[in-house]
């Protein structure tokens, strides 16, 4: 029998300390079980896709390992065609698809900025869903 030791990527939600332990928090509570990444991001930063079955361990906002998840699906669609469904997963704001389009296309348009690409509502999004194995002790 063969078994994966690799060791898994170990990152935070969001663009602030503040919003990684906020996002953290609702992860921990079981309200936050998706997130949603622009497709670009992973191609400027030269990082693999998430895929099923793969572990992650969340980090708060002072790089400490506070969480273990698994992912257990992932989805690119248009930014334009991210379902309500969706939006309520990632248990941000009211849960509502406009609030996460508004937050979302802030947060891509400040993250794009400086790159070839910039914020459309045709760009691809890879869309996670994931589960919580295991919050971690610090």
């Amino acid at each position: 029998m063969r078994i994966d030791a690799s060791v898994p990527l170990a990152w935070s939600f969001g663009d602030s300390p503040a919003l990684a332990d906020e996002l953290l928090e609702l992860t921990l509570r079981g309200e936050k079980t998706a997130m949603a990444s622009a497709l670009w991001e992973f191609e400027i930063d030269g990082d693999p896709l998430p895929q099923p079955g793969e572990l992650a361990i969340v980090l708060d906002g002072a790089g400490a390992p506070r969480a273990l998840i698994r992912t257990t699906e992932v989805e690119i669609v248009p930014f334009e065609d991210v379902s309500p469904e969706h939006a309520a997963l990632e248990g941000e704001g009211d849960r509502s698809l406009d609030y996460w389009r508004a937050e979302h296309e802030r947060a891509w348009r400040g993250s794009l900025e400086h790159t070839p690409y910039d914020f459309d509502t045709k760009m691809p999004v890879v869309c996670e869903r994931f589960e919580l194995l295991s919050p971690l002790s610090c």
